[in-house]
């Protein structure tokens, strides 16, 4: 059915994604912590199959422990690894866990998920800037 969006639940962390044109959004809301993260974590997963940006909105997460910033870097890792181009959006338990542990630049953020995805699309814009001159060369 157009429109319907799944959540899956994930332990006390409520999972959805919404496929964008620029990226997939991941909206977490809920509790990331120890009894739960590495079902998150191999949830997330499936989000980089195919290489593509990923904003990762956790700005509804209201309970965020340090097994939280083990996520954040196993996602980043894996990004990494996929070649997939990732955005953090946060939200008051994330940004307190990430000045706590002075990693407030450890990940690319920002304040919203439009946020995120227009820094995506300026991306995209600039980088078509640099190549442009590239083809018009080889041509």
């Amino acid at each position: 059915m157009a429109g319907r969006t799944t959540i899956v639940d994930c332990g006390g962390a409520r999972i959805r994604a919404h496929g964008r044109h620029l990226a997939t959004v991941v909206t977490i809301q809920g509790e990331i912590d120890a009894t739960n993260v590495e079902q998150v974590a191999q949830y997330l997963r499936r989000f980089l199959l195919g290489g593509g940006p990923v904003v990762l909105d956790l700005s509804e997460v209201r309970r965020f422990t340090g097994a939280g910033m083990s996520l954040l870097l196993t996602f980043d890792d894996d990004c990494s690894a996929a070649g997939a181009e990732w955005t953090l959006v946060v939200g008051p338990a994330v940004t307190e866990l990430l000045n706590d542990a002075r990693a407030e630049d450890a990940f690319p953020t920002a304040r919203s998920v439009h946020e995120a995805l227009r820094n995506l699309a300026d991306a995209i814009v600039s980088r078509r800037q640099l190549v442009l001159p590239l083809i018009k060369k080889t041509a």
